[in-house]
């Protein structure tokens, strides 16, 4: 059995990650900040702009993460975290509560697992569309 290498996310995909986020959040009239993982979890990019909301900026942390430990936009998930939920208690193996409010999406590339963003700092279906028109301008 061979395995194909799949080239991982890079800092140059993490910049286009996040300037397409901001486009889109700046075509809404909304200011965000965006955060953006390599499949490790390593921190490949973070942008808060000053008008952004000082929380905002953890809070597309905490969704890129969760996005990138389930490998699952995080609006999929809001449903299963309400009280009596498949995820209501679940531990999480890199010591960090999990956020799931819509805005975190999973990068993927050839079917793998390469990456997140997270986006926060708008309405929850905003951040959720953000981030996937950011997914969408990377290819």
């Amino acid at each position: 059995m061979s395995t194909t290498a799949v080239t991982p996310l890079t800092t140059q995909d993490a910049e286009v990650l996040v300037s397409a986020a901001r486009r889109a959040a700046e075509a809404a009239g909304v200011t965000v900040s965006v955060t953006v993982l390599d499949a490790g979890g390593h921190l490949l990019a973070f942008r808060r702009d000053d008008r952004a909301v000082l929380i905002s900026g953890e809070t597309s942390t905490r969704k890129a993460y969760t996005a990138l430990q389930l490998n699952a936009p995080t609006a999929d998930l809001v449903d299963a975290v309400q009280p009596g939920g498949p995820f209501h208690t679940l531990p999480t193996a890199l010591d960090r509560p999990l956020l799931f409010i819509a805005g975190g999406v999973p990068v993927h590339r050839d079917g793998r697992l390469i990456g997140s963003i997270g986006v926060g700092g708008g309405a929850p279906e905003q951040d959720h569309t953000f981030a996937t028109a950011a997914v969408e301008a990377l290819g």
